[in-house]
């Protein structure tokens, strides 16, 4: 089967342009269907005018009674009044349309993209181009093929008129006509596909231009751009990517132009031949004063027509190819497919068991986790430490399923994860990510995103604050939990004053109070809590936070291993493997990897330098 026909036999393009008129349909069938009415009603008015001046034109020549070019006269005025209303009303029709299409199709992607349940289509690069493709196809990029339709379909109807009303007066040169239209129809398809390529093989450049621009104009990168003297060299980058994109643009440019020149000379041949026919057959007394108006208006008619039909066709292809990007994204599967057989994670308190596990994240990328085993016992809490590179927070996104491991299992009360549905899992787990994020909205509502259902329990949110320490900050801020954290956006009101920017602890803790939101789930996952903090607020922390994980399955990361000494089982890993467990005395005792580490951070407080880097060396020492 042909790679541009679907299982129906038809053409790729005809399946898409019934897939985005259902589109419009469904998201403005009032304006849809107004559109459609409009272009079959007015298709035909350029007819009327040409053989209304026609009969006027000979009817004057020829002597008749004044009476004889009334209702010709008549009618050439009706096409006049209906051709000046009828653009005012398309117009509002087709910006009302398009808004909707535009609604229609963000919504659909946006429902889309979240849909994913993993991490590794972000990670793809062709999936992010094809992703920026997608999200160009908004109402507006795809106006050619949704209200553009009605316009072909006009241009359609009215070149078909005016070619029979040719035909009486010269059927050579309404043939002619279509035969010169066929090489412009096949460049402008051309042009289209090679418009998207471009689009498309500029969209990394596209992407990298815009990565640099937002990082110019980032308050949270304009401390390191402004300290680092990062201007200049950001600039010559962002430059260097506009520059790339204006090259590719500049070339396809001047390439349309020279296609489109000697178009416009044929058509110019064209139309000049037929006037010089025209005027010879009148001087030979073939053709009358009218015949020659209408001679002239039909093929300039047809000529402009047929240009509207071409390039309505082309526009409408270019739109086309672009909702296939769309339609492409609609079409692609979970990254982690369901389980048709699903079962339901228990309601019993949670054991988590990591049963030798591997994972990498792409076939040609090393193994980050190789045979992992660690057993997390209902209600018990397991620290897990390492140095940078160890693994830690893989183990975490393959425990909250943003990533399948590629051998081995994780089982959720003896039930592989896989098994479960994955909504269902995420929503027995809260979890602090080292990475957390910082969202321009107000205090509550950075808090309150840890649970969705209580973003407006301001008890609730507040009782978050109080467990993360940081409810008397806010007390201080100028709306207390309605101040908005940015400075990007000012607040509805306009007060600029009211909106403020937080430290790096201040916004740790006010991310694990969006955390111990979700508090009461079945397992807690804590990676770094408090590294942004200093020691006093961080003894003070984890003071609290120990009483909150009481009885609650556990997992704390951090690198401060005074932070994990009272947990039940400290986890040590090391280049994806772990080497050693047990509890905090257990574990000094041994004198392996965790009790050197412990002791050279230990030491840190209360030796000498001679002897810190003494401790230095021998922690450095492989295993």
């Amino acid at each position: 089967m042909s790679a541009r026909r679907t299982g129906a036999r038809l053409p790729v393009g005809l399946v898409r342009l019934a897939e985005l008129s259902l589109l419009c349909l469904r998201a403005g069938p009032r304006m849809y269907l107004g559109l459609l009415a409009t272009a079959l009603a007015t298709s035909l008015l350029p007819l009327g005018a040409v053989w209304s001046t026609k009969r006027v034109i000979d009817a004057i020549a020829s002597g008749q009674p004044a009476g004889a070019l009334v209702w010709w006269s008549v009618l050439l005025v009706a096409v006049a009044l209906v051709g000046a209303v009828e653009p005012h009303l398309s117009v509002l029709l087709d910006a009302e349309l398009v808004r909707r299409v535009d609604r229609h199709v963000q919504r659909r992607l946006g429902e889309k993209v979240v849909s994913f349940a993993g991490l590794s289509r972000f990670e793809n690069p062709d999936f992010l181009d094809g992703l920026r493709m997608a999200t160009l196809a908004t109402g507006s990029v795809l106006t050619p093929a949704t209200t553009g339709l009605f316009s072909v379909v006009r241009s359609f109807l009215t070149l078909v008129s005016l070619l029979c009303a040719l035909f009486v007066l010269s059927p050579v040169m309404a043939v002619v006509l279509v035969v010169a239209a066929v090489p412009a129809l096949m460049a402008q398809a051309l042009l289209s596909r090679q418009h998207i390529g471009m689009a498309l093989a500029l969209s990394p450049t596209n992407r990298r231009y815009v990565f640099y621009k937002a990082l110019m104009t980032d308050v949270r990168a304009a401390k390191e751009v402004r300290l680092f003297g990062l201007g200049s060299f950001l600039q010559t980058r962002l430059l260097g990517a506009l520059d790339r994109i204006h090259d590719g643009e500049r070339r396809f440019e001047w390439r349309v132009a020279r296609v489109q020149a000697a178009l416009g000379l044929l058509g110019g041949v064209v139309a000049g031949a037929g006037l010089i026919w025209a005027v010879r057959a009148a001087a030979a007394g073939r053709f009358t004063a009218g015949d020659v108006s209408a001679f002239v208006a039909a093929v300039g008619g047809a000529q402009a027509a047929l240009a509207a039909l071409v390039g309505g066709i082309a526009g409408m292809h270019q739109a086309l190819l672009m909702f296939g990007h769309h339609q492409h994204v609609m079409g692609l599967p979970d990254d982690l497919p369901a389980r048709v057989d699903a079962v339901r994670p228990s309601s019993a308190p949670s054991r988590i068991e990591v049963r030798d596990v591997w994972f990498r994240y792409h076939d040609d990328h090393p193994w980050v986790l190789r045979g992992t085993s660690m057993t997390i016992p209902a209600g018990g809490t397991v620290a897990l430490v390492g140095l940078n590179g160890a693994g830690k927070s893989t183990l975490i996104k393959l425990l909250c399923r943003f990533y399948d491991p590629t051998r081995g299992a994780i089982l959720w009360d003896g039930v592989d994860i896989r098994d479960l549905p994955v909504d269902e899992l995420r929503e027995r787990i809260g979890v602090l990510f080292q990475d957390f994020m910082t969202y321009d909205l107000s205090v509550a509502e950075n808090i309150g995103l840890g649970d969705l259902p209580a973003l407006h329990d301001r008890r609730r949110v507040e009782r978050a604050a109080h467990d993360a320490g940081i409810h008397e900050h806010i007390a201080t801020l100028p709306r207390d939990y309605d101040t908005l954290l940015s400075r990007t956006f000012q607040p509805d009101d306009d007060d600029d004053e009211a909106g403020v920017l937080l430290s790096g602890g201040q916004w740790q803790r006010l991310a694990l109070a969006r955390t111990l939101m979700r508090g009461n789930r079945d397992l807690l996952i804590l990676d770094e809590p408090t590294a942004g903090l200093d020691a006093e607020a961080e003894q003070w922390l984890h003071r609290r936070l120990a009483r909150h994980r009481a009885g609650r399955t556990s997992l704390l990361v951090s690198h401060r291993l005074s932070a994990v000494r009272e947990a039940d089982t400290i986890v040590v890993l090391a280049a994806g493997r772990v080497v050693e467990q047990g509890t905090h005395a257990q574990l000094m005792t041994t004198g392996g990897r965790y009790a050197n580490l412990f002791t050279l951070q230990a030491g840190g407080y209360r030796t000498t330098d001679a002897e810190t880097e003494t401790e230095v060396v021998r922690a450095a020492e492989p295993y």
